[in-house]
């Protein structure tokens, strides 16, 4: 007695849906592993910034994105002349943040996906650290670190070293910070009288920016500066 022929069809398309579901299951899988390694590797390792103002011109303008090296957020590591990303809840901005749990997590995504800045991280160069004496103006118009005219080849070009006098010690554990572009930057210098007196903590600064990465026709390390 013979068995009837198997209905080689039905068994072609079973194949199929099963190929295409293993594909797909596949697909899925490595999407979810690359967020994963993504995630980790801009949680521990390197992030990526959008630069939201022209308080760092001409190094930066409003709209490049840079790269952020998390491992250089360490205290003690930071140097003067380094362009550091930092959290300024608590100095910069206060802690409270007014809006609702959808406008946070649109902005956060936004953020995250490098399109748009945020309103408590900014961007800005050390000017000095723990234990450094920092004054401007001199008699030459001058920026000085412990006595010591600061060369500083990066301002904006027409920009004074700062629009107006100050003086300050800085004490360990932190940073004294400025703009290049000192006459659209709110900074350090903005702050006297606010809680910290413009003084960031070291462990505010999320890393130092490294890279700049887009437009792709400004690609370009962003260089230390100081010593």
């Amino acid at each position: 007695m013979h068995e009837p022929p198997a209905d080689r069809s039905a068994t072609g398309e079973h194949t199929k849906r099963r190929s295409r579901s293993v594909g797909w299951r596949f697909v899925l899988s490595a999407v979810i592993v690359a967020v994963l390694i993504t995630g980790l590797v801009r949680a521990f390792l390197v992030d990526v910034y959008f630069i939201p103002s022209a308080s760092m011109e001409p190094l930066l303008t409003e709209g490049d994105r840079v790269l952020v090296d998390k491992l250089q957020d360490t205290p003690g590591q930071v140097r003067r002349g380094d362009v550091v990303v930092f959290d300024g809840r608590g100095s910069f901005d206060p802690i409270t943040d007014p809006r609702g749990l959808p406008e946070r997590l649109l902005a956060g995504a936004g953020q995250w996906l490098g399109v748009s800045g945020s309103d408590t991280v900014y961007v800005k160069r050390v000017i000095g650290t723990g234990g450094d004496h920092v004054r401007c103006c001199s008699t030459g118009g001058d920026l000085t670190v412990n006595g010591t005219v600061l060369d500083e080849p990066y301002l904006h070009p027409g920009d004074e070293a700062s629009d107006g006098d100050f003086d300050v010690v800085v004490p360990e554990g932190r940073v004294w910070l400025l703009g290049d572009h000192r006459s659209a930057s709110q900074d350090s210098r903005s702050l006297f009288g606010a809680p910290g007196g413009g003084l960031i903590s070291e462990d505010r600064i999320i890393g130092r920016a490294f890279q700049l990465v887009w437009p792709p026709d400004r690609f370009a390390p962003i260089e230390r500066s100081g010593d």
